[in-house]
């Protein structure tokens, strides 16, 4: 399994709108994707306002490149968010336990 953290660091200002496309588009849309185990979504806390971030659990690479292609070790960006956000950043790692 492989395991994808997303983050995000969303323009001053932007807050609100990103974090309504996060709850009401970008969270249904990973729980409800082939080949995702888990989908853990994370808000900003007070000391970082402006962060959101993704952990997602993979059944395989397989999987994952069949939902974002190839390129798999670039931020998959929908164009609805692409105006919010001021930096993106992914990791893959091997789960294990």
């Amino acid at each position: 399994m492989i395991m994808r953290i997303f983050q995000v660091t969303v323009r001053r200002g932007k807050e609100a709108e990103f974090s309504k496309f996060f709850h009401e588009t970008a969270i249904p849309l990973m729980r409800n994707t082939d080949g995702i185990v888990q989908v853990l979504p994370g808000a900003p806390r007070s000391d970082t306002p402006r962060e959101f971030s993704f952990v997602m659990v993979w059944s395989s690479l397989d999987a994952l490149k069949a939902f974002v292609g190839e390129d798999y070790k670039s931020p998959h960006i929908d164009p609805a968010e692409a105006e919010l956000v001021e930096f993106r950043e992914i990791k893959h790692y091997d789960l294990v336990g």
